[in-house]
């Protein structure tokens, strides 16, 4: 461990993410695939994850907001990238200028964007979303027509390109869902007003990583692979990873920082929530909600310490939290393991989504910059470590 990560570290497997990616894309029934990044990819490192991504096949990445997007594009990537979070005065031109697929959901962001494709002297790709039945971002369909007729008379002038039509599933993640039909046969509906106005898009695209793995009619020409590359189960309902055929790319562990014997009814953290039952031995993890560990899971989160699973003891607090270890021994300096892949026993980061009453989404994506993210490669590397600055995105595919 080097020493920047002495205290903690999220450690991160780019093979595991390759896998990730080449097992959804098999499931994606011949369609394209976006990894998306969004969120530093989802906690795990933005630009490495994309680079492994690309590596294993992703022709898209995705991101949430355009500096996002930027960043991948100064780190070197070339290929298709898709920016989707868009409000009014937006850095339309940069991203026009940068050849990044924008996402429009009403007349507002259209004339906005068109703008500033003329004044960058080149026209804009541009994909146009529709609610289907999210009910977040997206044109709603009694205005669809509207905007799809905008847009292709945009597009006749030389003003723009559209790209792609897009929506999102709500309920994905619930099989059987009655949401799931009514929001395909809207897009269905959607795609064919948008061919009516004269629009012919590249590529069509709805499902998320749910959907790529549990629905194949909804696939059309493109899948959004975002939980899924980085290993983490979308929902109870489909499965653990392990049931999906996808790998944890992340492990977050800690160095312990203290290990004593303390009496029985000795109270442990703030408000006393636990007290000793009997003569035991307590150890302290340099890690709490400051660095992304849910408070909500004090007394229920699992840890991995001297080859057991154990459960937080008492309060999480900003920086650490204690593990009754009973009977057990451990010294200072020894690892604590938060979450992993699962393979020796530990808790995985769906495991403490449970226990924080979340997802394992939040989990991950919520650890923060205090914690040092180290890449390892179980592929080519045998398991050396590179500091995170170490891995840079040198090109993508188009």
């Amino acid at each position: 461990m080097n020493e920047t990560a002495k205290r903690a570290r999220a450690a991160i497997d780019l093979a595991a993410v390759r896998s990730n990616v080449r097992e959804l894309r098999e499931r994606a029934s011949g369609a394209e695939l976006m990894a998306v990044v969004k969120s530093d990819g989802y906690g795990h490192g933005a630009v490495p994850c994309a680079r492994a991504a690309r590596e294993a096949g992703a022709s898209w990445l995705g991101t949430a907001l355009p500096e996002e997007a930027f960043a991948l594009r100064a780190a070197g990537d070339t290929g298709r990238l898709m920016c989707w979070l868009w409000t009014p005065g937006g850095p339309w031109r940069k991203a026009v200028e940068q050849d990044i697929d924008v996402s429009v959901s009403g007349l507002w962001a259209l004339r906005e964007v068109t703008v500033a494709a003329r004044a960058a002297g080149r026209p804009a790709r541009v994909q146009l979303k529709v609610d289907t039945g999210l009910g977040r971002n997206g044109c709603q369909p009694a205005d669809w027509a509207e905007l799809t007729r905008a847009a292709r008379a945009a597009e006749a002038e030389g003003a723009l390109t559209v790209t792609g039509v897009w929506s999102h599933f709500a309920c994905a993640d619930e099989p059987g869902h009655p949401s799931i039909a009514a929001q395909l046969a809207a897009f269905h509906e959607a795609l064919g007003t948008a061919e009516a106005a004269g629009l012919r898009p590249e590529v069509r695209h709805l499902a998320n990583t749910p959907a790529t793995l549990t629905l194949p009619e909804a696939h059309f020409d493109l899948v959004r692979a975002g939980i899924g590359i980085y290993g983490v189960s979308p929902s109870p309902e489909l499965g653990t990873s392990q049931d999906l055929g996808l790998r944890p790319a992340m492990t977050l562990e800690a160095s312990l920082a203290s290990v004593k014997r303390v009496p029985a009814g000795h109270g442990v953290s703030y408000g006393h929530r636990y007290t000793t039952p009997g003569e035991t031995t307590l150890a302290l993890v340099p890690l709490g909600y400051a660095d992304g560990i849910p408070r909500h899971a004090s007394g229920t989160g699992p840890v991995w310490v001297a080859g057991k699973w154990r459960t937080v003891a008492g309060r999480i607090a900003m920086d650490q939290f204690v593990v009754d270890l009973g009977g057990d021994s451990a010294e200072a300096g020894d690892p604590a393991v938060l979450f992993g892949p699962g393979d020796r026993g530990e808790p995985t980061a769906e495991d403490w989504g449970r226990a924080a009453g979340t997802i394992g989404y939040e989990i991950v994506t919520r650890i923060g910059s205090r914690v040092p993210r180290v890449y390892v490669d179980s592929d080519i590397r045998n398991g050396v470590e590179t500091a995170a600055g170490d891995t840079a995105l040198t090109g993508g595919t188009a």
